[in-house]
């Protein structure tokens, strides 16, 4: 019986980690944030009143078995000057299956069996108007997602408008996992939404399960300006309740000065860098290796795969 993993985040990041980690003997249940309000999928949740569909589509596509030019079709965006302009195909058909059946896991349930996803895709919750709020260092709410991630300010505080109603299948599967994953990706946008439930930290509480965090490879502007790794784990251990975060996994790539600067000056942002001593004070097991590689579109990421059998080492480790 394979061993069972909750993977929890949004956005790019979780979906590239499952790209690898899909082939590995786990039984993974990917809970995704619900709360992004740009681009399509803002475009889509204003005009049918859904939760957001996007990171959904990102995820399914990711764990899909099919053929490459379906994944690129579902991952299509509209260039046109009608209203479908940035609309991407999986968001549509998500918001389609989403208008038949009512439910976005049942929606979820059948393109996962349309696109050979062997694994679980929940969403964090299926209420239609989650609003994530932020609060920066002068007191000021901005309210949506999209919002907070261009404000480019000093977040502070990160809330729900209106608390969330969790999935119960999303508490299941935290109280039968053996490895529970907060993803990299934005820590205000991606894994905190999923945090900052009261159910979950309820569920996280009483897990049998370690946590771990894999961090990000650069911080992000405005949010973890001059971030270490284990600043990442201390604001994450903040929103927290009980239980904190036990091992992290962190990549010691040396990263060229010349993609640092390229980084740097076009999306102000700075490697993540290991300090060890605050790790070792923290009390957190640190697992590091050479894990960052330059993607074919000139931009740093995670080798998924490296990443992934470093996740299963772990787990068979404990």
């Amino acid at each position: 019986m394979y061993k069972k993993v909750v993977v929890m985040g949004g956005g790019t990041g979780i979906s590239y980690l499952l790209k690898g980690l899909k082939d590995f003997p786990v039984d993974i249940t990917a809970v995704i944030t619900v709360s992004d309000n740009g681009r399509s999928t803002g475009k889509l949740r204003e005009e049918f009143h859904t939760p957001a569909v996007g990171d959904i589509r990102k995820v399914i596509t990711n764990l899909s078995q099919i053929d490459e030019p379906i994944k690129e079709m579902m991952s299509y965006r509209f260039k046109t000057s009608s209203d479908l302009d940035g609309h991407a195909v999986g968001n549509l058909i998500l918001t389609a299956m989403l208008e038949i059946t009512g439910s976005l896991k049942e929606s979820i349930n059948h393109l996962s069996k349309l696109l050979d996803v062997r694994h679980t895709v929940l969403p964090i919750s299926e209420d239609s108007d989650l609003t994530l709020m932020g609060e920066d260092e002068h007191g000021n709410v901005i309210e949506g997602e999209d919002q907070i991630t261009h404000a480019h300010r000093h977040i502070q505080k990160i809330f729900y408008k209106n608390e969330p109603r969790v999935l119960p299948e999303v508490i299941d599967a935290i109280k039968k996992a053996d490895l529970i994953i907060f993803s990299m990706g934005s820590l205000y946008t991606s894994i905190l939404p999923n945090i900052i439930c009261k159910d979950v930290q309820k569920a996280l509480n009483n897990a049998k399960a370690p946590i771990m965090y894999l961090s990000n490879i650069v911080t992000q502007p405005g949010e973890t300006d001059g971030f270490s790794v284990g600043d990442h784990v201390k604001l994450l251990n903040r929103y927290l309740d009980k239980k904190k975060v036990d091992v992290v996994i962190a990549s010691n790539t040396k990263i060229s000065e010349k993609m640092a600067k390229k980084y740097e000056s076009e999306e102000q942002k700075d490697p993540v860098l290991i300090d060890y001593e605050e790790l070792e004070k923290i009390g957190i097991e640190l697992i590091e290796d050479d894990l960052i590689m330059i993607d074919t579109d000139n931009t740093l990421k995670h080798n998924s795969l490296k990443l992934s059998s470093l996740i299963f080492s772990y787990l068979m480790r404990k």
